[in-house]
């Protein structure tokens, strides 16, 4: 039977991470022994800090509406941390707080993005960059990368990928799914092709700035031809481990982020009062508290990485951020396994789970069709065991 669905949600893709993380549950519902490593989501539980600081506020009674942009003591509270972190010079009436940072990015899109207008997408890229181009009746069009160039694209096709109609350009560092992180150099390098289009508007998504391993993340806002034409967006669930608590924010020219809270204000108002006064405390506190998660996550990294190396036929870089790895498994494409033929990292995937009982999220979602991503956001135990499945499903 068919249903009259409108043409805005029959053209709107399902996420592949959350479809895999469905599946995942359905098998496990049936009695399948399976490990999931497809999302994105840490296994740490919110710090304690925090938590006191949501008990309080709910003790003093915060329960009522919110500003629709957010409480002007938590956006003062997100400038001083651009400021200390990015060296980003923000005033609160630049800054909108959302429910999570996928709504900062949809809000951002929505306000800027005009039917048939063009979005650049580096890839490898978060799923949702493409749905929400989309959903904005634009189009969007992929700047490739591979393993040997660490997932990053070159000025060079950057310049050669701009079109009259390119309205936006995302960006992401560290990188969902590649964990891969821009430098400064490389930022810069972008920018000098950017400065020759000044009605190219750029979303920096740095949700994963603090979970790095080396590397100062470099915002791209903080080049000062880019701050007029930059948002940045951020939030806290994967840093401090509040996925489910949905605070993103960001931080733009205030003509952008007055336009955000309209869009806003007739989509969801303000975001959660309890929440929101936690989030003072988590953008308040210095990073060196959240060190503990991001060592866990670096030992992780080394482990997987290690493991990985004895398979055959996955082609691995190092990750500098996030806690993904995201391996060419190319090699595999066109052979015959255990009965099943691999085409493509679809395949791949799907033989996986059904083969080996782990979930991981084919490369395809996120513009790299060569690749899978595993997420690290799991014991040590749990991934030593996912990967010798993997290995044995493989031989």
């Amino acid at each position: 039977m068919s249903y009259p669905l409108s043409d805005r949600i029959n053209s709107l893709p399902v996420s592949e991470t959350l479809a895999m993380a469905a599946k995942a549950r359905e098998l496990k519902l049936a009695g399948k022994d399976i490990i999931s490593l497809s999302l994105g989501e840490p296994d740490f539980n919110t710090p304690d800090f925090i938590k006191d600081a949501a008990i309080e506020a709910i003790n003093q009674n915060y329960s009522s509406y919110t500003p629709v942009d957010g409480y002007l003591e938590l956006k003062e509270a997100i400038c001083t941390k651009f400021k200390r972190d990015n060296n980003l010079d923000y005033k609160p009436n630049q800054i909108v707080v959302s429910t999570g940072a996928k709504q900062s990015i949809a809000n951002i899109a929505q306000v800027l993005l005009n039917p048939g207008d063009e979005v650049l997408l580096p890839a490898p890229y978060w799923v949702s960059y493409s749905a929400i181009a989309t959903l904005c009746e634009a189009t969007f069009k992929e700047i490739p990368s591979t393993i040997e160039t660490d997932f990053k694209i070159s000025p060079a096709q950057l310049e050669a990928a701009i079109t009259p109609k390119t309205k936006m350009v995302f960006f992401n560092s560290p990188n969902n799914p590649s964990g891969t992180m821009y430098s400064e150099a490389e930022y810069r390098a972008l920018a000098v092709v950017l400065e020759k289009y000044p009605n190219i508007f750029i979303l920096s998504d740095e949700i994963y700035e603090h979970i790095n391993y080396g590397e100062t993340p470099f915002s791209f806002a903080a080049i000062e031809s880019m701050y007029d034409r930059t948002i940045t967006v951020n939030g806290l669930a994967k840093a401090f481990a509040m996925t489910g608590w949905r605070i993103g924010y960001l931080g733009g020219p205030e003509w952008i982020a007055k336009a955000c809270t309209k869009m806003q204000g007739q989509i969801t108002s303000g975001t959660n009062s309890i929440a929101q006064r936690a989030a003072i405390t988590a953008v308040l506190a210095d990073p060196s508290s959240v060190k503990y998660m991001v060592d866990e996550f670096k030992a992780r990294r080394d482990m997987v990485l290690n493991l990985l190396k004895e398979i055959d036929g996955f082609k691995l870089n190092t990750p500098d951020g996030a806690f993904y790895v995201f391996p060419d498994v190319s090699a595999f494409f066109g052979k015959t396994i255990k009965g099943k033929k691999i085409e493509d990292a679809n395949d791949f995937s799907m033989f996986l789970l059904e083969e080996a009982n782990v979930a991981t999220v084919t490369g395809a979602a996120f513009g790299a069709p060569n690749c899978i991503r595993l997420s690290y956001a799991a014991s040590r135990e749990q991934l030593t065991e996912a990967i010798k499945r993997i290995k044995e499903a493989l031989v």
